[in-house]
């Protein structure tokens, strides 16, 4: 009997390739590779300035790199344009919202999810267009629970509301990658735990990839983790196996002695968040 044959395997939903980046002298990201599945919640963390961003850019295409390849789902974007990365299903948040303060907030939202929209043409001229791409804004506002405020100006949005329209727009094209650049970043502990309850309950055909300082965060939405420094690749892996490696922690706290010396100074550990002394 003729064995069946075997599916092949799936292509990862993205595809890194000793990706490297350099500003004259400065080589902000160095020869990084990575492979997520489709459904990944990954994220990418860091000492200050160590590349964080600048991957996020090379991704998203608002930046090229110097050397390597990227693949959404198979397909090679290394040299697409944002917009076409943008239709291919990559979307993304800011470190600073992206909000257009004249707007309404519903309008804010219409406005990210109209290039996505099947019936996109000639939408703020028809009513009924208008009106569909508006139904669609709707649900992505019910879902990060700014819908009460859908008519009111964006420009009365507190940064906390401002981070939550902010990703109910890059929700609004449907994404299957979402890169998101430090969403917790000045939100208050109600609103962190509002974002991971957003983020937890997002259908696994959307893959995340975060950068994260907020050590908390990472803990409980990533599964897996990669740590950069320098802009090189110091470790990946799972989330608590990444956050404990000895490499992560002294590049976060320089916890490694001098010669001949004992460490002498507080410490987050990286795993639970807790502040201990050490030495």
């Amino acid at each position: 009997m003729t064995p069946a044959p075997t599916a092949a395997p799936a292509a990862p939903v993205l595809d890194l390739d000793r990706l490297t980046r350099r500003y004259g002298s400065l080589t902000a990201v160095d020869d990084v590779s990575l492979r997520l599945p489709a459904g990944a919640r990954h994220a990418v963390i860091g000492p200050n300035g160590a590349g964080k961003t600048t991957l996020l850019n090379l991704i998203a295409g608002t930046d090229r790199p110097d050397h390597g390849t990227i693949a959404l789902n198979g397909t090679d974007v290394t040299r697409a344009s944002t917009a076409r990365r943008s239709r291919l299903g990559i979307a993304r948040s800011f470190q600073q919202p992206s909000v257009i303060s004249e707007l309404t907030v519903l309008d804010n939202i219409v406005l990210a999810g109209w290039p996505h929209h099947p019936k996109r043409r000639g939408a703020w001229r028809s009513p009924s267009r208008y009106r569909q791409h508006a139904e669609s804004a709707g649900q992505h506002l019910e879902t990060v629970g700014l819908a009460d405020l859908a008519h009111r100006p964006a420009s009365t949005l507190s940064h906390g509301q401002r981070r939550m329209l902010d990703l109910a727009a890059a929700l609004a094209g449907d994404p299957r990658l979402l890169l998101l650049d430090e969403p917790a970043a000045g939100l208050t502990d109600g609103d962190i735990g509002r974002l991971l309850a957003i983020l937890g309950a997002l259908p696994a055909s959307v893959a995340i990839v975060l950068v994260e300082h907020h050590v908390e965060v990472v803990a409980e939405l990533a599964t897996s983790v990669t740590v950069l420094a320098a802009g090189r690749v110091l470790v990946t892996g799972p989330t608590r196996e990444a956050l404990a490696h000895p490499e992560v922690r002294d590049a976060y706290h320089n916890t490694g002695p001098m010669a001949g010396e004992e460490p002498e100074h507080e410490a987050t550990d990286l795993v639970t968040g807790t502040t201990e002394a050490r030495g």
